[in-house]
């Protein structure tokens, strides 16, 4: 177990007199008028504070946050968790057609894409459905709430990007478009993929001369309209001649995007659909819920079913659905290989998907993950009065995982998990605390297996080129207007693993300057901390 970070007394204790910064990281900062107050950092080898500069000290981590919802997931949940999500049917298959509706329930898989949805659809094919006489029932409910997007103001200037992607339970694809926008000296073309059912993409935008690696210069804002069942994508600014560029966005009301989806997909497999897609009723998810054994239980669609119920006054509710049974179902990857593209990529949207689950699933060696059960909200009369938001959930998962370790929590704030957020804050020695755990996890391997290595790839791969950390550090790196940070593994030139921690949290941290400042600290560190010692 990890020792409590008192850093006053280890201090104290060990006799250092480092809290000075490393000349090379106080000539960075100096050098764009950062002051050294603005600084947390911590050092350490094995449970020995060799450097440390406000340790103490709250900060915003920006996506070293997600050193955190990472090992916590990994040693909650364990290796072999997966989300799932399932297809289930309601009905009989008579002649081809499918009596009854069909339930896509989602249960956080991080990798429900395209694909993935069209093999599920390949297998109701093989089962002999043609035609699907009912509608289809789309289960957002293991989160609580189920759509935390609606309703939420813009993160920055650019909510159409994919790093702000506020995930559901049935997050499909992403929700992006992969728009191509081809120009000549005239005009510009445009088009998207994956192919959705009555969605067309038009190309608003103004050509320029300049260059073509500068067309997002001019980008603005798109949108969408609607004209009956058909929508278009709006493509809006400026755009180079002579230029060819594809780029991922999310612009679609997502109910839309899962629908026009399905149509086309179901279509192209020769199969028939005139039905309406809609959020499953609370009837219908209680009665899938219990369907079959192969289908585990969604026990917040079936407490949301159950409080709904509650509230109208009905004795008993509806007369309950035909009960359903899994169809199709696809599991993602398993937890190891997401934590790869979470770390070394700085995905936002998996990473916030994680934390959620952290507070919505748990791990099943069979089914790769199962719903927990809701802890209830009680109103003031005692009554239930909605289930606990689901980052309410994870926030306790991962304070009292701390509790466990003997990390301190004070002063941290929990938003989303990843990073992606104004409020959310860290000091240098928790950011220290959870990787001194996950250094003693039996998980260990796995984890720095999703850290970026230095000069090497992800977020890391440009830089420390020239530095003796160069292929032996691995680093997550955070940034933000105004927040640089890193957190990692740095070895030392003993060849003895070092945690390092640095944050700067400065308005002048941009241009390169918060970089050079947390890049100087760990060359530093691989070549000083050798031969820094814990007085006895």
């Amino acid at each position: 177990m990890l020792k409590r970070l008192v850093l006053t007394a280890l201090l104290a204790a060990c006799g250092l007199a480092r809290a000075e910064l490393p000349e090379p990281v106080a000539k960075a900062a100096a050098a764009h008028g950062i002051p050294e107050d603005a600084i947390g950092l911590m050092l350490m080898r094995g449970n020995s504070v060799l450097l440390s500069h406000h340790p103490e000290r709250a900060m915003a981590p920006a996506s070293v946050m997600k050193i955190a919802t990472t090992v916590v997931a990994l040693e909650q949940l364990g290796p072999v968790f997966r989300g799932r999500t399932e297809l289930l049917g309601g009905g009989e298959v008579v002649e081809g057609v499918l009596q009854g509706d069909l339930l896509l329930r989602g249960g956080a898989d991080m990798d429900f894409n395209e694909d993935a949805l069209v093999h599920m659809l390949e297998k109701l094919r093989l089962k002999g459905v043609r035609r699907i006489r009912g509608d289809l029932l789309l289960d957002r409910q293991l989160f609580q709430p189920a759509r935390m997007d609606v309703g939420v103001p813009p993160f920055d200037e650019s909510p159409e990007a994919y790093y702000n992607v506020i995930p559901d339970a049935l997050l499909l694809n992403n929700n992006m478009l992969q728009v191509e926008m081809v120009s000549d000296a005239r005009s510009v073309r445009a088009q998207a993929l994956p192919m959705l059912h009555k969605v067309a993409v038009r190309a608003d935008m103004k050509l320029v001369d300049a260059p073509c690696a500068r067309w997002e210069d001019g980008w603005r804002l798109p949108g969408y309209e609607r004209n009956g069942e058909q929508l278009t994508v709006v493509l809006r600014g400026t755009f180079p001649r002579n230029c060819s560029k594809t780029y991922a966005i999310n612009v679609l009301e997502r109910q839309d995007y899962l629908e026009r989806l399905f149509r086309a997909a179901w279509s192209r497999l020769g199969g028939e659909f005139s039905g309406e897609v809609r959020e499953a009723p609370a009837s219908a998810l209680a009665s899938a819920g219990s369907a079959t054994e192969s289908a585990p239980v969604n026990a917040a669609a079936a407490a949301a079913a159950a409080a709904a119920a509650a509230a109208s006054g009905r004795v008993g509710g509806p007369a309950p659905a035909p009960a359903m049974r899994l169809l199709a179902e696809h599991v993602s990857r398993p937890l190891p290989e997401l934590l790869r593209d979470i770390n070394k990529w700085s995905d936002n949207a998996l990473a916030r998907t994680l934390y959620l689950s952290l507070g919505s699933l748990q791990a099943d060696a069979a089914l790769g993950s199962r719903p927990l059960e809701p802890l209830p909200v009680l109103g003031p009369d005692g009554s239930v009065a909605a289930p606990l938001p689901s980052a309410a959930r994870a926030e306790q998962t991962v304070r009292e995982w701390m509790r466990q370790h003997r990390i301190d929590d004070s002063g941290m704030v929990i938003d989303n998990g990843s990073g992606l957020s104004r409020t959310e804050r860290l000091s240098p020695a928790q950011l220290a605390g959870f990787l001194s755990a996950a250094q003693k996890s039996p998980w260990a391997p796995e984890f720095q297996a999703s850290l970026p290595i230095a000069a090497t790839d992800g977020t890391m791969r440009r830089r420390l080129r020239d530095s003796p950390a160069a292929a032996h550090a691995r680093i997550k790196t955070g940034t933000l207007n105004g927040v640089v940070a890193i957190a990692g593994y740095v070895t030392d030139a003993n060849g003895e693993q070092c945690i390092v921690v640095g944050m700067v949290n400065h308005e002048r941290t941009g241009n390169g300057a918060g970089r050079g400042i947390t890049d100087a600290l760990i060359d530093w560190a691989a070549r000083n901390a050798a031969a820094l010692k814990v007085l006895p």
